[in-house]
């Protein structure tokens, strides 16, 4: 079983850590900054098996570089954004797999573009490695792919078990689920996830990974299909509304725009 550790960066994002047990080796997942990475490795005394890159974003991959000269190691990226990534050795589409041996941990790649057109997640051991893709009770602005993409891409990922947590690459949640309880301001499970969130951040802790389960009954986009979510995407458009990447695309660019 692997662990997951999230490391704060930046302002707001986290940089993922897999660790199985006490294994002497970690798996990297978007390093944004090098420092805070550098920091894990000497505290544990551990050595990088690998990286994996979600999106060829600075947030994401700006501190690449450094750690792979101070702690060289395999890098697993999108291959339609590896040009934009540099260092990329595994270049992934949706549907690939593969093992890191030295966690004995095996990976499944799945595209979902919107966020970036290139966009890929990692799923392994009931672990979504989501990157910017979905966040707790959120998702990703959409700057390169289309509304439709995104939902696409959101109704794959809602297909996975319920109790895979979900690793998102920002600590959103709080504007996230204020969001949602305005779309939704009966929606009792939102009001729950208010208050165990806010009760996290209160005590310093990170309020991430959430589940995928918990995501279907709080995250507005992934809701489509929930009788108020949709009316609430209705009489924001003036409309009534019901394909699904049209309530999506409603629902994006209220939070957009909030």
């Amino acid at each position: 079983m692997l662990d997951v550790y999230a490391i704060p960066a930046l302002s707001d994002n986290y940089i993922w850590i897999l660790r199985a047990g006490d294994a002497d080796q970690v798996i990297v997942v978007d390093p944004g900054e090098a420092a805070p990475v550098q920091r894990y490795l000497a505290d544990n005394n551990v050595a990088v098996a690998a990286y994996l890159i979600t999106h060829h974003h600075g947030d994401h991959v700006g501190g690449l570089a450094t750690l792979q000269n101070d702690h060289p190691a395999a890098v697993y990226g999108p291959a339609t954004e590896a040009d934009k990534i540099g260092g990329i050795d595994h270049r992934l589409t949706g549907g690939d797999r593969f093992r890191i041996d030295a966690l004995a941990a095996d990976f499944e790649v799945l595209d979902v573009p919107g966020h970036t057109l290139g966009h890929i997640a990692f799923v392994t051991d009931g672990i979504l490695l989501a990157g910017d893709a979905l966040f707790r009770g959120g998702c990703g602005r959409v700057f390169e792919g289309s509304h439709a993409q995104m939902q696409a891409s959101l109704a794959q990922l809602r297909t996975l078990a319920d109790d895979t947590l979900v690793c998102g690459g920002h600590e959103y949640t709080q504007k996230n689920l204020a969001f949602a309880a305005e779309v939704e301001p009966e929606n009792a499970d939102i009001r729950d996830a208010i208050d165990a969130v806010d009760a996290l951040r209160a005590a310093g802790k990170p309020s991430l990974p959430g589940r995928i389960g918990e995501e279907k009954k709080i995250n507005p986009f992934l809701r489509w299909d929930a009788d108020a979510a949709r009316r609430a995407a209705s009489d924001r458009a003036g409309r009534d509304l019901d394909d699904p990447a049209d309530i999506f695309g409603v629902l994006r660019d209220w939070k957009d725009a909030s």
